[in-house]
């Protein structure tokens, strides 16, 4: 076994390679406090959404509704086609992935060389985020077609349950010492499925959800973002999988703060999301506030290198008015601080 990471040595399926992904201490505080990432990038795909990609198709093959040449459908705005593309290609399903131009095109570029079929729903000029458009095709297209399933991300309970291993490498990794969960709020799945888990292990702990500003699931007002995977645009239902009863807070990052956050985190070595650099600037202002000795999980979904074009890309970012100098200054200062604890 490789020790590091939990998976065997040797294996005979991309798929193999899901879960086991790393925890890296960011930083901590001069009292102790700890505020760890959870790589979920090392999954296949570079991304934690293969993880409920494989339950989904999982739970299509049980109910019958795929069968050996079957067609997968979803609309996606990259992480979580990526993953149906893998799992696709694995069992010999074709694969039609919903997109608009927001996704990043390195993900549509990867998924349509693992052999995915990909239809558009906005013009190539429009970066327009079109979730309930891309979500109202999907359905269509599936609706009465044979051996085809529309896996619905945002309302299929088996993305939650993709994400229950996350819990059980958090706490094996941890021996139960968390005292707060933090990560993106999309379809809900990830945060709320690994914190579901979560607690039937380690029951005493806080989960703190983000999203964009302009997002819709913890409140108003709505308005475009770039941020990408993540949230709740407005005309988009909220997810059915975004619980409530399992979401101690829910708080907005716009994407100045969450860009600065991601390209000063770069600085450290480390390449991570935008959506992910939200989760960070968040816990990092909030990891000084901690009780002494408190551990936080912070759930990093995916990695940079998706994102070299847009918020690695200095003209792409003065083209959209996003960057901020002041702020990077800000975040960089705050992480040397408490990188020398």
């Amino acid at each position: 076994m490789n020790q590091a990471l939990g998976r065997p040595a040797v294996v005979a399926r991309v798929s193999d390679l899901i879960g086991g992904t790393p925890l890296l201490e960011l930083c901590r505080t001069e009292t102790g406090s700890r505020l760890l990432l959870k790589l979920e990038m090392f999954n296949p795909t570079g991304t934690a959404k293969i993880r409920m990609a494989r339950a989904m198709v999982d739970a299509a093959e049980e109910r019958d509704e795929l069968r050996a040449g079957g067609r997968i459908i979803e609309s996606t705005s990259g992480n979580t086609g990526l993953g149906l593309a893998v799992i696709a290609a694995e069992r010999g399903y074709a694969f039609t992935a919903v997109v608009d131009h927001h996704a990043a095109a390195d993900k549509l570029r990867a998924m349509k060389a693992m052999g995915t079929e990909l239809v558009y729903v906005s013009d190539e000029d429009s970066e327009d985020l079109a979730t309930a458009a891309r979500e109202e095709l999907a359905a269509d297209m599936a609706r009465g077609r044979e051996n085809t399933t529309f896996t619905e991300q945002h309302n299929n309970p088996a993305n939650g349950v993709g994400y229950f291993p996350v819990a059980h490498e958090l706490h094996q990794a941890l021996d139960g010492a968390i005292d707060v969960l933090i990560g993106a709020v999309g379809t809900g799945g990830g945060l709320c499925g690994t914190t579901r888990e979560l607690r039937l292990l380690t029951p005493h702990f806080t989960t703190i959800g983000v999203e964009p500003k302009g997002s819709i699931a913890f409140g108003g007002p709505a308005h475009d973002y770039y941020q990408s995977g993540t949230g709740t645009p407005e005309g988009a239902e909220i997810g059915a999988l975004v619980d409530y009863d399992l979401i101690d807070e829910g708080v907005k990052v716009g994407d100045v703060e969450a860009f600065a956050t991601a390209r000063a985190v770069a600085r450290t070595g480390l390449l991570i999301g935008g959506s992910a650099g939200g989760v960070v600037h968040e816990a990092l202002h909030r990891l000084p506030l901690l009780p002494p000795g408190s551990t936080m999980v912070a759930l990093i979904n995916d990695g940079g290198e998706k994102y070299l074009d847009t918020v690695f890309n200095d003209d792409w970012m003065n083209a959209r008015a996003l960057i901020d100098p002041a702020v990077e200054r800000e975040i960089d200062e705050m992480l040397r601080k408490l990188r020398r604890n």
